[in-house]
């Protein structure tokens, strides 16, 4: 039993072979790990600056929010450009951001509206990066390796999230945020010496150019229509409304629930990257090619559950067992709907539902963290828990009475 598994996870690693996405594995690991270090800098620096769960929340949307406006145009962007000059011009502004973010802090300038201002900047970058970053990916592997890469590529996101927590909690315990941001910006320079390195022969993008805006309709009406990636869109949505911005609540909840502080944060969103470390190995060790939708609806439930759980929970140690199965059942469903988008998506639709897909994980996420940091300050961290709960039950009920049968009859 364990030599099948083993050989079936052997497997789920085979799109390591190719020397190109290795190099890019290797260099979007490092600039990950420098990217969730500043994150968790930014987040306790907003908190010590203001000590308010509403500007945890703002600068959260701050950081996510662009999506939304940008990832269509940038989805089209990625449909007709070269995607690694995008990228590269996206990896060299983020740079630049964190270099400034470190001089500010570091001369005692910063305040929270240049904080916000700062991190906006950032997520436009992200913005633009991102469907140009996901749409690369079957670029650098063989078709059949694609969903292999799927899972690596969120093995070493999780990984990052994982490792990049931390560290940022020992350096800001003993050094401050600002080596957080420094240490962010040698991670961009390193993966742009990678995206330097990979060589690809060069194809004809094949992407018939018309008017912006028939492109951008035409990849919402794609999207919406089709019968798989739809649903699990809409599904995404709820749960990203739902759950994902509590993460950017874990500031409040460490210092004001648990009286836990700077080192109760980091540890607690570090379980929630060791959760998803390991999801991302099990999942790795799976046939991706079935069951995707399945895997994804119970998961969400998983989520539901844990998270009314740790809204109800006062001992700290219970916490972090639930912020592991979050950070475990959040990289499922996400991994599982990545993969089911690259395996069903037209070639030449690929960058922009990936923009959508931006969009609904990091847009989605914006608005979540936003409205769960006002509901926060208004209502108390547990209560808002409660509602996020309800929310992503919901998409639950929806899921298991609308995909799951139209899964099962296919």
């Amino acid at each position: 039993m364990f030599g099948r598994w083993l050989s079936r996870y052997a497997t789920g690693l085979r799109s390591l072979h190719s020397q190109n996405f290795r190099l890019f594995t290797i260099g979007n690991c490092i600039s990950l790990i420098g990217r969730w270090m500043q994150r968790v800098g930014v987040g306790w620096l907003a908190w010590t600056l203001t000590h308010s769960s509403f500007w945890l929340g703002l600068i959260a949307f701050a950081d996510l929010f662009p999506t939304i406006f940008l990832s269509p145009l940038s989805g089209i962007l990625a449909d007709r450009y070269d995607r690694r000059r995008i990228m590269l011009f996206t990896q060299h502004a983020a740079l630049i951001q964190a270099l400034l973010l470190a001089v500010l802090t570091s001369t005692g300038l910063i305040n929270i509206e240049g904080l916000f201002v700062l991190t906006l900047g950032l997520g436009v970058a992200d913005a633009i990066n991102q469907p140009a970053r996901l749409s690369w990916l079957p670029s650098l592997v063989k078709a059949a390796d694609l969903p292999s890469a799927v899972a690596v590529n969120s093995i070493v996101f999780n990984i990052a999230r994982f490792i990049g927590p931390a560290i940022a909690g020992i350096v800001i315990a003993g050094s401050g945020v600002v080596i957080t941001f420094v240490l962010n910006a040698l991670s961009y320079a390193v993966f742009i010496a990678t995206l330097l390195c990979i060589r690809l022969k060069s194809k004809p993008h094949g992407h018939k150019r018309s008017n912006i805006w028939h492109e951008m309709r035409a990849g919402y009406r794609y999207t919406a229509r089709h019968p798989q990636i739809g649903p699990v869109f809409l599904m995404l949505i709820l749960t990203a409304l739902g759950i994902r911005g509590i993460p950017e609540l874990t500031p409040a909840l460490a210092e004001m629930a648990f009286q836990r502080g700077a080192g109760g944060f980091a540890v607690l969103i570090t379980m929630i990257g060791l959760g998803a470390l390991v999801a991302g190995l099990w999942i790795t060790g799976r046939d991706l090619s079935k069951d995707l939708a399945s895997l994804i609806i119970r998961h969400v439930l998983c989520l539901s559950l844990s998270v009314l759980y740790l809204a109800i929970n006062h001992e700290f140690f219970i916490a972090l067992s639930l912020f592991f199965v979050i950070g475990f059942s959040l990289a499922v469903t996400g991994i599982s709907a990545q993969t089911m988008v690259q395996m069903k998506v037209a070639e030449h639709m690929r960058g922009r539902v990936f923009a959508l897909y931006g969009v609904v994980y990091r847009g989605g996420s914006a608005i979540g963290a936003l409205w769960m940091g006002t509901a926060a300050s208004c209502y108390g961290v547990r209560w808002t828990m409660y509602a996020g709960a309800a929310l992503c039950f919901a998409a639950w009920y929806w899921a298991k009475r609308s995909i799951g049968p139209r899964h099962e009859a296919e």
